[in-house]
């Protein structure tokens, strides 16, 4: 049985029907109507309101995350012994193995051992098979769109990029090209013959969905 609210005293109530008092005119329906429609277009603002306070919600949490998770990597690369980085934490299955700067973008990165989806969380991944950053070859590092590569959106040709390595071996390149590929595209992948630095995103960087079918890819040369 649904429960209507009754105004004044009401003789009886059949069903949860409430009837008004003789002398009470009812609301015309016109007024009914413009009130029920009022209650629910407030009913849908309330609705979005929560939903757009929970995708905001979500997105600081993510963005909190990753930027503690590079606060301990970075621990972990300055209290780095004889055998390199250690684990920024104690059930960390990844290690800082490089550090990213861009100068002209005010850009600070380390770059992680591996591409699992749990490393990608904290910071950029070095792609297994593909040279080390720094060395020779095309060293390919990858990173979400909407965090830590956020920044690959503002890179111009001619901007610097300096990778240090674990050994405190420092390297400078410089952007060459950028372009939209398709995921499946393993071609940014392939060997290189010159030593190269290649930076890969989901993209569009908008877009709201994750899962995009194409990539955003830098390509920086080694300079001498």
């Amino acid at each position: 049985m649904s429960a209507h609210f009754v105004t004044g005293a009401s003789s009886f109530a059949v069903r949860g029907r409430a009837y008004p008092r003789q002398e009470e005119a009812a609301p015309a329906p016109a007024a009914m109507s413009a009130s029920r429609g009022r209650r629910a277009w407030f009913a849908v603002a309330l609705l979005l309101a929560a939903l757009a306070a929970w995708q905001l919600g979500g997105a600081a949490w993510i963005h909190a995350r990753a930027a503690v998770a590079q606060r301990l990597i970075a621990a972990s690369w300055r209290e780095a012994g004889p055998a390199g980085p250690k684990r920024p934490w104690p059930w960390a299955d990844t290690r800082p193995i490089a550090r990213l700067t861009v100068p002209a973008r005010g850009v600070e990165l380390f770059v992680l051992e591996g591409t699992s989806p749990r490393a990608l969380a904290y910071g950029p991944g070095h792609v297994d098979g593909t040279a080390m950053p720094g060395g020779d070859g095309n060293a390919v590092v990858v990173a979400h769109r909407d965090t830590h590569f956020a920044f690959l959106r503002e890179l111009r040709e001619n901007d610097e990029i300096d990778v240090q390595d674990a050994r405190g071996v420092r390297t400078r390149y410089r952007v060459r090209e950028a372009g939209v590929v398709d995921k499946h595209s393993t071609r940014v992948l392939d060997a290189a013959d010159s030593p190269q630095l290649t930076l890969i995103t989901c993209w569009p960087f908008d877009a709201v969905r994750p899962g995009t079918a194409d990539r955003y890819v830098v390509i920086a040369d080694r300079q001498a």
